[in-house]
């Protein structure tokens, strides 16, 4: 269930998707957040560089790993504007993170680049329960996701 909370960082996570495309970059955003509600990392997508690892999923899972226990990070919670890639959804469950939250699934990114007539990934969309084990995660929530759609496609129609 999405709360009132969630959405709150969720919209956090639309913004630096906004900020991305800003500087040029596929339009993702996403933040960690504490059990106890901080805000602990946040970060947008850098793979316009040409380093498509450069995912802000990715890079919350290298910064818990170097900055909090195991059971802080088994406590927190990702949010981001899209659904995690394979690669990110296996990062957070290497380093053991918990809850994610996400404003858009990966199937509907995958529908929205089919209609926008753009190629697809190298790297299967596959929803987070087909790469995590016992993966808690909520999404998508349609009235941000559409704000995420509309991003992609400014970004796609550059």
């Amino acid at each position: 269930m999405i709360t009132d909370t969630d959405r709150k960082h969720l919209r956090r996570c639309v913004e630096l998707a906004q900020i991305a495309l800003e500087k040029g970059d596929d339009p993702f955003g996403s933040v960690l957040v504490s059990a106890e509600g901080e805000v602990l990392f946040e970060d947008h997508n850098h793979v316009a560089s040409g380093d498509h690892t450069q995912h802000p999923e990715f890079a919350i899972a290298r910064w818990a790993a170097e900055n909090m226990t195991p059971e802080e990070r088994s406590k927190a919670i990702v949010y981001t504007s899209g659904e995690h890639c394979p690669m990110c959804a296996a990062a957070h469950g290497w380093v053991g993170l918990g809850r994610i939250v996400y404003a858009s699934s990966s199937e509907q990114l995958a529908e929205w680049m089919s209609e926008m007539g753009v190629d697809p990934s190298p790297v299967r969309n596959l929803p987070i329960e087909d790469v995590l084990r016992d993966a808690v995660v909520d999404g998508p929530v349609p009235d941000l996701a559409e704000q995420v759609r509309e991003l992609h496609r400014e970004f796609h129609g550059k």
